[in-house]
């Protein structure tokens, strides 16, 4: 078997070096002469190796400024890093310790167990990235750089859409700026808008990793959101905003059985545990 070594933040190196070429070839920006300058935003330490994922048109202009160290921005900065440390440490890894035992061996609990281990890998995952995303955004303050916020409380959605607008914001609007619009966005009808949504979230789990779980993840809320832009949006305007809410997060909790099962078959046997299907 070859057995690849992944340099750390591979995909956020190469997304970075993406949005600067396409940015460059659609005159948002000049070309950079400076060798260091464009280093330094595609290999930026604080968020390269998970996030957020920072555009060329973003960050290079920020970099023609002068940054000297501000006492407001260190004290901002120092706050958010602390939060972001907080959620990584005390909440997604402690949580991860029960919820990793439940996932290794499903069989040995009743499902009452394995329920409760997946809304807990909910929190763990949220904690785990917005911890990140806190942390990096935390330490370019520090040094006088503004990242984009990359989670605004995304269990509290109403939709499929909403959490998507509030979760990964910076992997999401990196997608659309990138992929969605230049297939031609909602512009060409609705197959071809349907197609564009498919792709896009077909590309958006493949992202998270070469595995068929990944794959289906991504077409799972590809498909979610279609029915949700063609079908179900009337119909969840007259819900009370407490159905929409428990609608959404219902969906959310099945869509991480997905993503935290690479093996598949074990990922159905899962689902199968989770609703009692073993006793």
């Amino acid at each position: 078997t070859l057995q690849i070594i992944l340099p750390l933040g591979i995909s956020f190196y190469l997304f970075q070096a993406m949005s600067y070429m396409f940015d460059v070839k659609k005159g948002t920006i000049s070309a950079e002469k400076d060798f260091i300058k464009l280093a330094t935003y595609i290999s930026f330490f604080p968020q390269i190796t998970s996030g957020p994922i920072v555009k060329a048109h973003d960050f290079l202009p920020q970099l023609d400024r002068v940054h000297r160290i501000k006492k407001s921005n260190v004290y901002e900065g120092i706050q958010l890093f602390v939060l972001g440390l907080t959620k990584k440490v005390v909440f997604a890894d402690r949580i991860g310790v029960a919820v990793n035992a439940v996932y290794s061996a499903p069989l040995a609990y009743n499902n009452i167990s394995i329920f409760w281990a997946i809304i807990g890998y909910s929190l763990q995952i949220y904690c785990d990235f917005s911890g990140y995303s806190d942390m990096a955004i935390g330490l370019g303050r520090i040094f006088g750089f503004r990242y984009m916020e990359n989670f605004k409380l995304p269990y509290t959605s109403k939709s499929i859409s909403e959490f998507w607008r509030r979760w990964h914001i910076s992997l999401s609007s990196w997608f659309k700026e990138y992929v969605y619009i230049p297939l031609g966005g909602n512009r060409r009808g609705v197959l071809l808008q349907a197609r564009n949504i498919l792709v896009v979230w077909m590309l958006t789990g493949i992202w998270h990793g070469a595995s068929w779980n990944y794959v289906l993840w991504g077409v799972y809320y590809g498909i979610l959101l279609m029915l949700e832009k063609f079908l179900l949006k009337p119909v969840l305007k007259h819900l009370p905003g407490v159905l929409q809410n428990v609608y959404t997060m219902v969906l959310v909790i099945f869509g991480w059985v997905l993503f935290k099962c690479e093996d598949l078959s074990y990922c159905f046997s899962y689902l199968k545990a989770m609703v009692g299907g073993f006793h």
